[in-house]
Formats: structure tokens, C-alpha cells, sequence
């Protein structure tokens, strides 16, 4: 037996509050990304500050925010709220467990809980001002990576009251880093479609909401709509419903103003809610799934004392509405069972609408029953030995700390998905190994994803058949050959997951594999090179004659080498839906039976990339 390491009084440590979110910033603001995602904590940073200015408008305080993001990156949020009382403004920045809203009396609803968010704020960030200007006095103290380094005071000012925070995210935490403003400008879109009338400005540019969440779903749809978005408000609770084309859910959900991405309770209640009511409402005991499927909903609820199961607050784990108020569910089953019921009386064609839409999905789900339950068969049989799935031990579904890491790679041929295999994470990499292109499935009913074998095994590996609960991966990445052939089976793939399982991108978990076209190297140094820019520059920097290696597909990769490519460098696109995307229109363009056309469109807009040629011969 080996000697028991020494442990004493010397070992134990107390670190002061801004060390321990310096050490653990996941805790506070979840990863930290480098801005290419719209939950990297730099866009958390500004949420954090931007929360406690929606709460004071929230209670009656100030019509307008301004976000000035410069090209230095410092961001600047500016209220013209209350002001933070002017004795309390160091502790508010860097006092753990301090803030106004432990007293509901001053904050009943807010978001900015627990009096950490803008500590972490302070302490992620390697220059950080808070000013606040309360009737002609003002006052303003500087930090640096959380330490005080200034506190000045003034009289006779004559700027409006209000409270603006700069800051500066740190590079040594977050390493280098980009603000996409599409991802801000996201945030901001849903801060005033849940407060309407509030005005934000994101340098210069005005984003405000007159009709509240009927404003977000019907500049969300990316389609024309079954029939006019239901909106129904009450007091602590906001609704908007209708019904697309296709297949899947969707719901945009929020706790008092925050975006609750991963939904929770409310969610929960309120898909259950929709069920419920229109099946007493028609007097049949429809299918849920038929109810719902192509639903494009979204809910807010205000909530006394919210319990999030983060920091990040993405995900509702409130039971109750407070103390002695009824529970979550109740609260958002009984309004809609009241509200949407007696809109679907006082609405008969929109009634006659859904009704159809629903008969038409339960019409579709029993012709396809028979299939099923076989392909269900044999997708079970094949589960415990899935030639095509080479799995990994945790899931998103599981509970460990590395489930947000949990990942499956779709390749194409066994020569790519064995360098894959070889050189991957077995703790969260799996991989699914396709046999050639898979079928173009644009204007197939779901039927075919039961009768293709290979569709089957796929959704049976992403456990999605039901719905997004039990996805098994929180990245899905489709890694194919940069060529031709390898673009065919992108579109493909992605014709299956637009037609059949939109969810998937539109929760963000699709991603295409970025590998890259040319290794360059000398004696000393190699560099991998994913575009012709990057090459070039390759070239220029590893001095005369470097050798330069054209990767024409995945299964020329070396395993060694393809660590580098799905590690911690590993880079990805992620598949996105937007407003701006005529999905249909996309679709029967690239993947209908237009071939005349498609080919006249591909003549016409045909480069060819001859320089690097002339380099390698």
C-alpha cells in the first residue's frame, strides 16, 4: 500500500469570491465559448447585465436600454431606471449574496436572483466601470479582473437617473473571442417582444415590440402558417400559437423575461395544456402527437421566486408559483382550458382549420402503424449490435458533468468513419457509419423514414422518433468529404432533418464538420489548412518549399492526425433556421425535380480553384 498523502490545516484554502468564479467560471455563466455559439458565456456576460436593467422596467422604471458594443469589444449597457442606490454600489459589483431582489417588495418578478450574475460579470472581466446617477449625484467605481481600483463621486450632474456598466471580457478566461451580432440581436429581439413598448438600442440601431410574443412567433415563421397565431394574455402569463406544414415542435418559452431554452415546468405544462384543451374541446380523445405536431407556439410566465436548475437559467425546475400560489401546471393548464377554449368558440374557422390538420396527422400516423411497429422490431433487435453506430458512454440524456459534450458523427464509407472511430473520444464521440449517399427524401411522407432501413437505425440511434426529450447527443455533426460527392450527402442529410426532424435544428444540436483541404509543412512545424486564404498564408510563413499534401477526402486522414480535427480544435457550422430561410422554397430548388433548372443555376455560378494547383506542381 502506498503512503497516505499529507492533509492538514495548510491544505485547506478559502478562495475570496472573485478567485472562484476566475477558477470556475462554468459555474456562473455556463461554457465559455469564443462567440460562435449563442450560449458562449461572452453573450451570458451581457445578459447578466442586461437582466437587471429589464427588471427595472419591469417595475415602471425607464423606456429604453442602449447596448453599445465597440470595436475594441468593450460593451456598454446603459438604463435610465432608479440608478443603483449610490452607498451600495461596490457591494452590488462585488459583494456575493447582495442585490435588491432577496426583497420582493422592490423586485417581485425579476430574473436577477441571487445578487451573482453581476459579480461574475465584474470578475470575467479585465476592466469593469459601474456608474450610477440617482437625482444630480452620481458615483462610479472601477475594477480590474474583480479589484477596486477607483471610486470617484460627483454633484450637479444633469444626466438622466440610471445605472450604466462597461466592461471588457477578459482574454486570459475566454481566450480570443468574437461578438456575432446575430446572437445579440436575438437576445435583445426577445427581451422586447416579452416587454412590450421597452426600446433597446444596440449601437444606434432600435429593436422594440408593440404586439409582444404575436410579434416573435410571426417573425419566426419561416412559413405561411395553417391559420392566424392565437394570442391570449393574462395576468402573469402570455401565449401565441398556430400550426405549420410539417413535422416536429416548436416553442419559444420564457421565466420573467429570461429565454428558458431547455424549457422546464411551464413547458412541460403548457404542451400538455394544448393537448388537453382541444381534445375536451372537440370531445375526442385524439392522439397528443397529432395534436401537436407542426405546433409553433410560445409561452411567458411571471414567476415569484423562480427555481432555475442553473445559473444560466435556461432550464424552469419551479414547482410552485409561490408560497401559497397554485403550482406551475395548474396555473398553465387552468388559463389555457379557460382562454384557448373559449377563443376556439368564438373562432369557428380557425377551429375547422385545426381540426382538419389534425385529422390529416392522425390519418397519416395510422397508415403508417403497420410499418412501424416492424421497423421498431428490428431497430431493437438491431440496438445491441448496430453495425452502423459505434456508441459512447455518456449521453446528453444522462446525468454526468460531461453531458453537453456528448456528440455523434455521421460519416459516409467505411475508410472515413474508421479514421474517425480510431481517433475519437470514446467517453462522448460516437459514430454512425452510412452505407453511399442516403435517399433524397424530399416530399416523402414519414413513412419512409420506418421503411429505409438506414433512416430507421438513424432516428432509433438519436432516440427522436417521439421527441426531442431523450435526444441521446447534443451535437449532431454530419462529416463528409469536402468534394462534390460529399456536398450531395450534406443536402441529403439535411433534407432528412428539415422534412422529418426540424427540432433538431431548430434546438441547434446539427452541425457540418469542418476538415481540412491541405496539410503544409517543413522540418519543423505542420499546419493544417481548411480554406485556399489559409494556405496561402501557410505557405508564406513555413519558408521555401514546404511540402503541401492535398486531402481529397476523410479516409486519406491518418486516425493520429484526425485527433487534431474533432479535439479541442475541432471546428464546426452549425445548421440554422431562420426567418430569412424559405426552407420549402430551398428544398424544391435543390432537392425537387427540377433538374433543367438546377443545372442552369450550377453552370452558371461554376468557379474553378486552379491557383493552388500551380503551386503544387
Amino acid at each position: 500500500m502506498g503512503i497516505a498523502a499529507d492533509y492538514g490545516d495548510e491544505h485547506i484554502r478559502t478562495l475570496d469570491w472573485k478567485e472562484h468564479i476566475r477558477r470556475r467560471p462554468g459555474m456562473y455563466i455556463g461554457k465559455l465559448g469564443d462567440g460562435t455559439s449563442a450560449d458562449d458565456g461572452i453573450y451570458i456576460l451581457i445578459k447578466e447585465v442586461l437582466d437587471n436593467s429589464i427588471d427595472e422596467y419591469m417595475m415602471g422604471f425607464g423606456r429604453c436600454i442602449d447596448i453599445t458594443i465597440a470595436e475594441d469589444k468593450r460593451v456598454t449597457v446603459r438604463d435610465y431606471g432608479r440608478g443603483i442606490p449610490l452607498g451600495k454600489l461596490v457591494d452590488v459589483a462585488s459583494k456575493m449574496n447582495t442585490g435588491a431582489k432577496y426583497d420582493s417588495k422592490a423586485f417581485k418578478k425579476s430574473v436577477g436572483l441571487n445578487g451573482v450574475g453581476i459579480k461574475a460579470v465584474n470578475a470575467l472581466s479585465s476592466e469593469f466601470t459601474i456608474r450610477s446617477v440617482r437625482d444630480g449625484e452620481a458615483r462610479c467605481v472601477r475594477f480590474e479582473a474583480g479589484e477596486e481600483v477607483s471610486d470617484t463621486s460627483e454633484s450637479g450632474v444633469s444626466a438622466k437617473n440610471g445605472t450604466e456598466v462597461s466592461f471588457l471580457a477578459d482574454e486570459s478566461v475566454f481566450g480570443l473571442y468574437e461578438y456575432h451580432f446575430e446572437y445579440v440581436e436575438s437576445m435583445v429581439r426577445n427581451y422586447t417582444y416579452l416587454n412590450a413598448g421597452l426600446t433597446i438600442r444596440i449601437n444606434g440601431q432600435s429593436f422594440v415590440s408593440r404586439n409582444g410574443l404575436l410579434d416573435l412567433l410571426q417573425e419566426n415563421l419561416n412559413e405561411e402558417p395553417l391559420y392566424a397565431p392565437v394570442h391570449l394574455k393574462g395576468e402573469d402569463i402570455e401565449v401565441a400559437i398556430t400550426h405549420g406544414h410539417g413535422y416536429g415542435e416548436t416553442y419559444y418559452s420564457f421565466v420573467n423575461g429570461q429565454h428558458t431554452t431547455q424549457g422546464g415546468t411551464h413547458q412541460a405544462a403548457f404542451r400538455e395544456a394544448i393537448a388537453k384543451t382541444i381534445k375536451e374541446f372537440y370531445r375526442k380523445d385524439f392522439d397528443a402527437a397529432d395534436i401537436r405536431t407542426s405546433v409553433i407556439a410560445a409561452i411567458s410566465v411571471k414567476v415569484e421566486e423562480p427555481m432555475f436548475e442553473s445559473q444560466t437559467k435556461t432550464k424552469l425546475g419551479s414547482k410552485d408559483m409561490g408560497p401559497e400560489g397554485p403550482t406551475v401546471r395548474n396555473f398553465v393548464v387552468d388559463f389555457l382550458k379557460t382562454e384557448l377554449d373559449n377563443y376556439l368558440h368564438k373562432h369557428p374557422e380557425t377551429a375547422d382549420v385545426l381540426l382538419k390538420k389534425i385529422q390529416e396527422s392522425e390519418k397519416e400516423r395510422k397508415a403508417i402503424s403497420g410499418i412501424q411497429k416492424k421497423a421498431r422490431e428490428m431497430a431493437k433487435k438491431v440496438s445491441l449490435n448496430n453495425k452502423k453506430l459505434r456508441d459512447c458512454r455518456i449521453h446528453l440524456n444522462d446525468r454526468h458533468d460531461r453531458a453537453e459534450e456528448s456528440m455523434i458523427f455521421i460519416t459516409e464509407g467505411n475508410s472515413a468513419s474508421g479514421s474517425i472511430t480510431k481517433s475519437r473520444d470514446v467517453n462522448t464521440q460516437a459514430v454512425f457509419s452510412l452505407r453511399g449517399k442516403p435517399l433524397n427524401c424530399y416530399g416523402l411522407t414519414k413513412k419512409i423514414v420506418y421503411e429505409n432501413e438506414e433512416f430507421n437505425l438513424l432516428q432509433a440511434a438519436l432516440n427522436i422518433e417521439e421527441d426531442m426529450d431523450n435526444l441521446r447527443y447534443n451535437k449532431i455533426i454530419i462529416a463528409t468529404d469536402a468534394d462534390v460527392d460529399g456536398m450531395h450527402i450534406r443536402l441529403l442529410l439535411m433534407t432528412f432533418f428539415l422534412q422529418f426532424f426540424p427540432d433538431v435544428i431548430r434546438s441547434g444540436h446539427l452541425y457540418i464538420l469542418q476538415t481540412p483541404l491541405f496539410r503544409v509543412r517543413n522540418k519543423k512545424e505542420t499546419r493544417y489548412c481548411y480554406n485556399e486564404d489559409e494556405r496561402l498564408r501557410a505557405v508564406g510563413s513555413l519558408g521555401p518549399n514546404p511540402e503541401i499534401t492535398r486531402f481529397k477526402g476523410l479516409g486519406e486522414i491518418s486516425a493520429d492526425e484526425f485527433k487534431e480535427f474533432i479535439g479541442e480544435n475541432m471546428r464546426l457550422d452549425k445548421v440554422r433556421m431562420t426567418k430569412e430561410d424559405p426552407v420549402s422554397d430551398l428544398l424544391e430548388f435543390y432537392m425537387g425535380k427540377n433538374s433543367n433548372e438546377r443545372q442552369g443555376f450550377i453552370i452558371g455560378n461554376l468557379r474553378v480553384e486552379a491557383d493552388y494547383v500551380e503551386d503544387l506542381i
